[in-house]
């Protein structure tokens, strides 16, 4: 799974990006800090079942923090986008196509709105414009792609056939397509779509390949709350998730050097050292303040995008449904994320293409009754598999 960090220029993109994977990137107060994109692993995190079932899980395809099960989830951090990108503006298409592969992502703007779109210091910036250039960049570049093609497309009687071959590295189904143009409504069938249709489509079908949530950075200048306000009211309050990746990477950097234990997510943490000195100790002290009313809300963005953009659930696949355990006696080993709506034997195929084809039925760890094939998986299910494969 990879999610994109995408936003105009110098609103926070790379100090949130090192909150999240605590990779090491440039960080500066000026535009364009981000040239390459950056890559990283970040995580996002469910209680974990083991403590329902009183066991002590052996987690291997994730990590077990404090009764939180953490997923390992890929984030890049792309250069800033600018008015115009799809023209050759700014970056132009490099950061464009840096995202092509992200399932989701998040929209970075400076909530106190202190820096323009071009990245400048300012004093009145309006967030809101940041959102609805990204957006329509996005469109732009969407449709720009099936404009150069539309020769070859339009020749095509299937051309939802012609578009996913343009379009698969976009992540884009068939069905995608096919929804997005029915939405729209046009003609699949030799589709010489005008400009403007072919905004339409793409305006359709970026909003089901790309799906977005809002990062309302720099949360803790006080400049920001009113931003946030309007922009939650403008935008639906589920899209705007207020946040402050400055002081969630302070924490967590206080945390890597022992003088906090502090779990991300968490809206407290545990002094282990205030030996420290006096600007350190009022530094962190403002930090645990903060963390206690607002919250830096990092890992909620994390597990926003994994989640509810992608509609992801946990699975538990196990070997022995009364232990628990795999093959070698693991408890709980992984953590399986996987689409709401899915099956068993997609599960079974998730874990081996092998398993899946000698599949006899599963069997449900905490009922233990056995269900077929076609069992729609439910959210932290524990599951068996039964095959003939060996």
């Amino acid at each position: 799974m990879l999610i994109g960090l995408v936003g105009a220029p110098n609103k926070g993109k790379s100090t949130l990006f090192s909150a999240m994977t605590m990779n090491e990137v440039a960080i500066a107060d000026y535009p364009f800090t981000t040239i390459n994109p950056n890559l990283g692993i970040g995580y996002a995190t469910r209680k974990c079942v083991h403590a329902e079932f009183g066991v002590k899980c052996n987690a291997r395809n994730s990590l077990c923090v404090n009764g939180m099960r953490m997923f390992p989830i890929n984030i890049t951090d792309v250069a800033g986008l600018v008015e115009g990108a799809h023209e050759g503006k700014g970056m132009g298409n490099q950061f464009l196509n840096d995202l092509a592969n992200a399932e989701s992502l998040i929209i970075v703007v400076d909530a106190s709105g202190t820096t323009d779109s071009t990245g400048n210091k300012t004093v009145s910036a309006n967030p809101s414009d940041d959102i609805k250039m990204v957006n329509k960049e996005l469109v732009q570049w969407l449709a720009g792609i099936i404009k150069k093609h539309m020769n070859t497309i339009s020749r095509r009687n299937d051309g939802a056939d012609a578009l996913y071959e343009i379009l698969a590295g976009f992540r884009a189904t068939k069905d995608d397509i096919e929804a997005s143009a029915k939405k729209a409504g046009l003609s699949t069938v030799k589709p010489n779509w005008t400009d403007e249709s072919t905004l339409a489509f793409s305006d359709s079908l970026i909003k089901i390949i790309k799906p977005t949530i809002i990062a309302a950075n720099k949360s803790d200048m006080k400049e920001s709350e009113k931003n946030i306000s309007a922009l939650q009211k403008e935008f639906g309050k589920d899209n705007i998730i207020p946040c402050s990746g400055a002081i969630e990477l302070a924490l967590r950097k206080a945390a890597k050097t022992k003088v906090i234990d502090y779990t991300p997510g968490s809206n407290s943490f545990a002094w282990n050292d205030k030996n420290i000195s006096q600007d350190r100790l009022n530094a962190i002290k403002y930090m645990e303040d903060f963390l206690k009313s607002k919250g830096t809300n990092v890992q909620e963005l994390i597990n926003a995008a994994a989640f509810r953009l992608l509609d992801n659930i946990v699975v538990y696949p196990v070997e022995d449904e009364n232990k628990l355990t795999d093959h070698f006696g693991n408890v709980l080993p992984d953590g399986i994320l996987i689409k709401r709506g899915s099956t068993a034997l997609q599960l079974a195929e998730k874990i081996h293409t092998n398993i899946a084809k000698g599949m006899l039925y599963a069997v449900d760890a905490r009922t233990k009754k056995r269900l077929g094939k076609d069992y729609v998986l439910q959210d932290n299910d524990v599951i068996k598999i039964v095959s003939a494969a060996k």
